[in-house]
């Protein structure tokens, strides 16, 4: 681990909280997504029961 001085409480918070929020984009992106595909395939089911498609 590189000297940080007298800044690596500061250096080394805004680290972690950048991997907090990248960490939370990228679970929210998953969530979403898996919310999306599950929309998708009510309708693909709905419209293969109506006989539409």
């Amino acid at each position: 681990m590189p000297d940080l001085g007298k800044y690596a409480i500061e250096v080394l918070s805004a680290y972690g909280v950048s991997l907090f929020l990248v960490a939370a984009l990228v679970l929210l992106t998953l969530r979403r997504g898996a919310h999306a595909r599950a929309a998708l395939r009510q309708m693909e089911e709905e419209t293969a029961r109506n006989g539409k498609g």
